[in-house]
């Protein structure tokens, strides 16, 4: 079971930074502080991702503790975060079931990775050429490579060094 970010074991969740998108905090007791876990301007990759990052936490014997941000007319809203994966669609005759869930999940993780690496970099607030940019990455690159970007970013919005 996800815990839920209304119980007093630990501090309120803060509002993240930025325009208003969708982003899973998760709270770290070992750093007693929330941090981001997955982020995107759409609701079900970041709804996966926490799915995913919960079974690992709770793999390894932890808590999981998250809260769900998401856009309201044009503001932050907190809403209540689900307690597991969401499910899949049924597979039909126009959706095929595991070849392109897999490739999708794989676009969805792609477009995190990019999204997390822009975040730390300070760039929250993209336009809709960014969004392109990024989609257009997101469907030519492997992951690997993504997270290379990701990497390059978050290094450029972090500390200078002398």
């Amino acid at each position: 079971m996800v815990n839920r970010p209304d119980r007093l074991d630990h501090p309120d969740c803060p509002q993240p930074p930025g325009v208003p998108r969708w982003v899973a905090m998760f709270y770290q007791p070992s750093k007693a502080a929330w941090q981001v876990g997955a982020e995107s301007p759409e609701r079900t990759p970041v709804l996966y991702a926490v799915g995913d990052m919960a079974q690992t936490v709770r793999a390894r014997g932890d808590v999981v503790t998250v809260a769900l941000w998401g856009p309201q007319d044009g503001a932050w809203h907190r809403v209540d975060t689900p307690a597991a994966k969401p499910s899949a669609p049924e597979p039909s005759p126009e959706r095929p079931a595991e070849p392109v869930k897999l490739a999708e999940r794989m676009s969805d993780r792609r477009h995190q990775v990019l999204m997390a690496g822009l975040s730390k970099a300070g760039l929250y607030d993209l336009s809709p050429e960014d969004a392109e940019a990024v989609r257009a990455l997101v469907d030519r690159l492997d992951e690997p490579t993504v997270r290379r970007v990701a990497h390059w970013l978050s290094t450029a919005g972090g500390p200078r060094r002398g």
